[in-house]
């Protein structure tokens, strides 16, 4: 038999690794853009007068952002809905004062077009290569384990990053969105992301609508956060640092766990404790896999680079139209047991709704992180309603299957 995985946790062999399976080249060349029209709809969200956020936002500001203040929140004013190209619904946020909802629809089409680049690139090839001892540091270390999974989860997030700073564009010099994609490349916002928050804050705040950062603009016209903004993320960083070493020292000396059970034992229950930050030596602070220098860069900077890059191209290939019938989309399968979740991104979102579905006593059948759909025995619409409402409650947002924009139509 093998070594025990839990032996080979170590971030720093992983960022190898990764950087490794990049070269030469992570992407191949993405296809010229198809003109697409997207239909989408947008849905005001009820704030509270005294917070200006909504009850989802606060209490997951309560529970897990201290010492970040309601004040230093900026909330979306319209959650977003559409159907992509490749049919798969999806949610985002969006505010009046913002870059709109183009941003998230474009940005969302760059992930798809750079999920095929990466299809094509060669990668599976070169992850089949690794070693033994390569993947199993990848199972120990990493959400993702499978290395074409591991970057598809990068794309994604750097298209999660664009998106939510777009809440926060007006403090910006940018205009349109190629504008502001550049600038937030060219401003370092990407590996700010990356280095200063930590990723349940991002991915959570984000499928909330929400971001707890405000930028100043700098002499050379690029972007920074504001001195208050990096203070708030790092004290947020630290407690959240604190609280998963606190949960697994009380886990392995009272509750005589041994380090994986602990783990296993505490991932899905607290949405803050994981690998990494449990795992983590006394004297050593997180660092982003895909941050780490290596000869010729960064993965984050080429998956950044690339993304912004794609995003630019598009911009005058989609066009996006507000559908303002009076007709809500509903369930094309006519089957109460289906449903999709579009702000799932990677494997804990998996493990997340599972859990949550299961502590319902609703067994899954199956979830397709791709699709992004979820296959369970609801058996009722009244018990797809509670579904709906607890996902929702842990910052998801389900949705019935919408139709399908139409591909190919002038964008004028």
């Amino acid at each position: 038999m093998g070594t025990p995985a839990a032996q080979h946790y170590d971030r720093r062999a992983t960022s190898r690794i990764l950087a490794r399976l990049a070269e030469p080249e992570l992407f191949a060349a993405t296809e010229p853009p198809t003109p697409v029209r997207i239909l989408f709809r947008t849905k005001e969200l009820q704030r509270e007068p005294e917070t200006g956020l909504t009850q989802s936002q606060r209490m997951y500001l309560e529970r897990f952002m201290r010492p970040c203040r309601p004040d230093q929140v900026t909330s979306a004013t319209h959650r977003l809905t559409w159907t992509d190209s490749a049919g798969i619904p999806n949610t985002g946020y969006v505010h009046t004062g913002g870059a709109g909802p183009t941003l998230a629809i474009v940005a969302r089409e760059a992930v798809l077009a750079l999920w095929d680049s990466l299809a094509r690139s060669g990668l599976g090839g070169r992850a089949a290569a690794l070693s033994g001892h390569d993947h199993e540091v990848l199972a120990a270390t990493t959400t993702d384990h499978d290395p074409h999974e591991i970057f598809r989860v990068g794309v994604e997030a750097a298209g999660r990053a664009l998106v939510q700073h777009g809440l926060i564009a007006a403090d910006t010099p940018y205009r349109g969105i190629a504008a502001f994609a550049r600038g937030m490349h060219d401003s370092g916002i990407f590996t700010a992301v990356a280095t200063r928050w930590f990723w349940e804050l991002q991915a959570s705040t984000f499928r909330r609508g929400m971001i707890p950062v405000r930028f100043a603009t700098q002499p050379d016209s690029t972007v920074r956060y504001t001195a208050e903004s990096v203070a708030v993320l790092r004290a947020m960083k630290e407690a959240t640092i604190a609280d998963a070493r606190a949960v697994m020292a009380r886990a392995t000396t009272e509750e005589g766990l041994e380090v994986e059970a602990a783990v296993a034992r505490y991932h899905d229950d607290l949405d803050l404790i994981s690998r990494q930050y449990a795992l983590l030596p006394a004297d050593t602070r997180p660092a982003c896999l895909a941050a780490s220098p290596h000869e010729g860069g960064s993965v984050l900077a080429m998956v950044a680079e690339r993304f912004v890059d794609t995003v630019v191209a598009l911009v005058d290939s989609v066009a996006v139209v507000e559908d303002t019938t009076d007709e809500q989309p509903g369930s094309a399968s006519g089957d109460d047991g289906i449903f999709y979740v579009p702000d799932m991104s990677c494997r804990h979102c998996v493990r997340t709704i599972t859990a949550l579905l299961e502590s319902m006593e609703i067994p899954v059948v199956e979830i397709d992180l791709e699709s992004k759909r979820v296959i369970a025995r609801i058996r009722s619409l009244r018990n797809r309603f509670r579904v709906f409402e607890a996902l929702r409650d842990g910052g998801y947002n389900p949705v019935d299957e919408v139709p399908a924009p139409v591909p190919g139509a002038s964008v004028g």
